[in-house]
């Protein structure tokens, strides 16, 4: 504390130390904890393959190991899916075998660690060290996608560079900008201009990843991804329709379901005791857009494969959007059969117009 220069000392600049020295070390601790659960999941990895390479019982379980893993192991953050990605991540990034040493205790060490590395045709690789340091679970996720290893390598490369979200990354994969870069003439202003572009990953983004969630094991509704407009506008949304009454009985908000390893969120789910159906309710701060209705589509679709019991009648989903001067709100269209209940479903649930009045009079009272 002596070298603090006397004069600069003031109650400002004790403000500003301690909100800075706080973010520092929030920031490190966010990335520690990022570290362990990508560590953590790596060994599970390898585990599983050993098991399925070695195990003297193997045999007994054969292609259903995984699945029998996850009914025996009752842990809050180890499912199917974190089993299932954690065997592959395995198998795509064993180089990380090299730093894994650090970071596991001698009386967790049960198995030697691979010291090999992933592809051998690769003439350059990413020390295993920057990618832990830089990388969180949920990214590598996204690049164990990618079969091809020269593909990857340019992603991770560019990911680092840029600093990118998961979001920013998988934007970037879906856009094949892999692919334009190879295709383009002049691939170093691509690059420029991308980079420039892209969305560099902040630290309240960091703490939004699901696999975080579940390492900490938080509650439920600390999960919300969504905006602090969206979340006030839930909230007396929920509390709306509830009072309605007509049968409406809530369920969940922000329900998180798994859509081929992805993780998605469904704003607010209810269940209509009286047309015994599910009511799921997606709300968007934006004016209405074709990708909103198809999401919601889907969530709907969801829901009827694998949510539905055989009494109750399909789900139903509507989407509320606004804007500065209207609210659409659209029933997604699952089948043929969604069309029947139509009329049924307009007499019990809110009117659309009641809907629309209620989601404006919101919109003017936060803004």
């Amino acid at each position: 504390m002596r070298n603090i220069e006397k004069y600069r000392f003031n109650f400002k600049f004790l403000t500003e130390a301690i909100s800075s020295i706080h973010k520092h070390f929030y920031h490190q601790s966010v990335k520690a904890i990022n570290t362990n659960i990508t560590i953590r999941n790596w060994i599970i990895g390898l585990y599983i393959v050993e098991y399925e390479q070695n195990g003297e019982d193997r045999a007994k379980y054969g292609k259903y190991l995984i699945d029998e893993l996850a009914r025996q192991i009752i842990i809050k953050g180890i499912s199917l899916t974190t089993l299932k990605l954690s065997r592959k991540f395995y198998q795509t990034y064993p180089q990380i075998g090299q730093t894994v040493s650090d970071f596991l205790p001698e009386e967790l060490s049960m198995l030697k660690i691979s010291q090999t590395l992933s592809d051998q045709s690769l003439t350059y690789q990413i020390k295993p060290q920057k990618l832990l340091e830089n990388f969180s679970f949920s990214h590598f996720t996204e690049l164990i996608k990618l079969s091809d290893s020269h593909k990857r390598l340019f992603y991770e490369i560019e990911c680092l560079k840029g600093s990118w979200s998961v979001r920013e990354l998988k934007r970037q994969i879906n856009s094949l900008y892999y692919e334009r870069t190879g295709l383009s003439k002049n691939k170093t202003d691509l690059i420029f201009e991308t980079r420039q572009k892209s969305l560099k990953q902040r630290t309240k983004e960091i703490i939004k990843d699901p696999f975080l969630f579940e390492f900490l094991e938080l509650e439920k509704y600390l999960k919300i991804n969504e905006t602090d407009l969206e979340n006030e506008l839930l909230d007396h949304l929920q509390s709306f329709i509830l009072e309605l009454g007509n049968g409406f009985c809530f369920e969940a908000r922000q329900k998180r379901i798994i859509i081929g390893g992805e993780y998605f969120y469904i704003d607010l789910v209810f269940y209509h005791r009286i047309l015994k159906c599910h009511v799921l309710i997606e709300l968007k701060v934006d004016s209405f857009k074709h990708e909103y209705l198809g999401q919601l589509n889907t969530y709907v679709s969801y829901f009827k494969k694998k949510i539905m019991e055989k009494e109750d009648n399909p789900s139903i989903g509507i989407l509320l959007c606004t804007n500065k001067n209207q609210t659409l709100v659209e029933f997604a269209k699952d089948s043929i059969s969604n069309h029947l209940f139509v009329s049924e479903y307009l007499v019990k649930l809110p009117k659309i117009e009641e809907l629309q009045k209620f989601i404006e009079k919101e919109m003017e009272l936060i803004e």
